[in-house]
């Protein structure tokens, strides 16, 4: 056996992606699950998209800052810390007497799951110092896949676990998953000592002003949009507050939160995060609203809405494995930006009578640019970040798909009120369209990508 085969061996990547899938399997599962827990507490769905919207807050933050605690404190000890609050996250979920319960088990389940990703690139990193040699790109394509993939077959198995154990199974499936992840971490990570004998980078120090503040604004917009049917106008005048006094700060700090500078210089960056969070706005609207409105507005069952996602989650796993073969960016961001755009078309006109035929080709109209987009931003980021700086600028792109998520939240809560109906699915499709052309337009007029494919082409 080579060294390279050694040092990133099963034992090493199994707890990696075993953690790594249990964000994005958590943002998707939930969705099949909404309706049943409105059902349960007596509340609509502008009150349950807030188990949506609160891990998304709860990420946007915690991924960039536990990144920068595994490169401080140690990767393992952050990783196997995370999963430990995603053990306990698992719990509140299963015993929750009320819906707040939920909301703070939905809290943890953010913070607990968005330590596996920073720590587990942290991990390989330090592996590859250790040997000497490149982390090999089958070991990142299978960390790829494997938030692709958990992302995509999200909604079915949360429709199956409704099906057969109530939503409660939903948050109880984390239990053994953390349990395991952790228990195999533990035996095969090696100890933060060893791992960090690999490199000798001084770790950056902690932007705790710049999170508090990036928090704050961050907190205020999604309490603004969430309720946009009775607005709270100081909120978005906070928010402003809040980012003006960030920015500030930011452009001030030896080692910034974000760092606006760099994203000031690199256009191309920026429009790429433009592009992933715009991508992944139409996506979750999808993601959630559609599923919603399969069980409120169709009558389907959990099961049954869970099963007609399956198209969408094949697909998804599919085109996520070809969209990492792929060598070209703009070709690929393009077919996903016109799916999208017609899949949303289709739902414009989508009614209780619709045929479930055009139904599942509405699943995988979308299905397709999930597992094309997030494969060719990530190496528009590979492309585009600086070279010593290409770590935090993977955490700015994960940031910019929740944000894509958060608003998201905030349109279906606008659309639906208190049920998932006909006319509040067509407004969600309408302005789902508008954006969708937007994003063509953004992909097609993209001189960088242009740039890309004909570098790649004279090579």
């Amino acid at each position: 056996m080579s060294g390279t085969s050694a040092g990133f061996g099963a034992r090493l990547t199994a707890p990696l992606l075993l953690g790594s899938l249990l964000n994005p399997l958590n943002t998707t599962m939930i969705s099949t699950g909404l309706v049943a827990i409105g059902h349960d507490f007596g509340i609509g769905a502008s009150s349950t998209v807030w188990l949506v919207s609160v891990l998304y807050l709860a990420s946007a933050v915690a991924q960039p800052v536990l990144g920068g605690l595994a490169d401080s404190v140690g990767p393992r000890r952050v990783f196997l810390a995370g999963l430990v609050v995603v053990l306990a996250s698992g719990l509140v979920g299963v015993l929750a007497p009320g819906f707040g319960w939920l909301i703070a088990s939905r809290l943890l389940l953010g913070i607990g799951t968005s330590a596996a990703y920073p720590a587990a690139m942290a991990v390989l990193r330090a592996e590859s110092r250790r040997l000497g040699r490149p982390t090999p790109r089958t070991v990142l394509g299978r960390l790829s896949f494997a938030a692709l993939g958990s992302a995509a077959v999200g909604p079915t198995l949360g429709g199956l676990l409704v099906a057969t154990c109530g939503w409660r199974g939903i948050f109880a499936v984390n239990v053994p998953l953390a349990l395991i992840a952790f228990v195999c971490a533990l035996r095969w990570i090696p100890e933060d000592s060893a791992v960090e004998a690999g490199t000798d980078r001084e770790p950056a120090g902690l932007d705790v002003l710049g999170i508090v503040l990036f928090t704050g604004a961050l907190t205020a917009l999604v309490f603004f949009l969430l309720d946009l049917a009775h607005p709270v106008w100081w909120l978005p005048a906070l928010a402003l507050v809040l980012s003006a006094a960030l920015t500030r700060w930011q452009l001030r700090c030896p080692h910034p939160f974000i760092d606006l500078r760099m994203l000031g210089r690199n256009h191309a960056l920026a429009r790429t995060y433009l592009r992933h969070g715009l991508s992944y706005l139409v996506i979750y609207c999808v993601m959630y609203g559609f599923t919603q409105w399969l069980e409120e507005g169709r009558g389907l069952s959990s099961l049954h809405t869970g099963l007609l996602m399956l198209p969408m989650s094949v697909t998804a796993l599919v085109c996520s494995l070809l969209g990492a073969r792929t060598k070209g960016i703009r070709a690929p961001l393009t077919v996903a930006a016109v799916l999208v755009t017609a899949g949303s078309a289709l739902l414009v006109v989508a009614s209780g009578a619709t045929p479930i035929a055009v139904l599942l080709l509405t699943g995988a109209c979308f299905g397709i640019p999930q597992g094309l987009i997030g494969a060719s931003n990530q190496a528009a980021v590979y492309e585009h970040a600086p070279a010593d700086a290409v770590g935090s600028a993977a955490g700015l792109q994960r940031t910019a798909q929740y944000l894509g998520a958060i608003t998201a939240s905030s349109l279906i809560a606008l659309a639906y009120g208190q049920r998932a109906s006909d006319g509040g699915l067509h407004l969600m499709a309408a302005v789902s369209v508008v954006l969708g052309l937007v994003l063509v337009a953004l992909t097609v007029s993209d001189r960088a990508l242009h740039a890309r494919n004909r570098k790649r082409a004279s090579s």
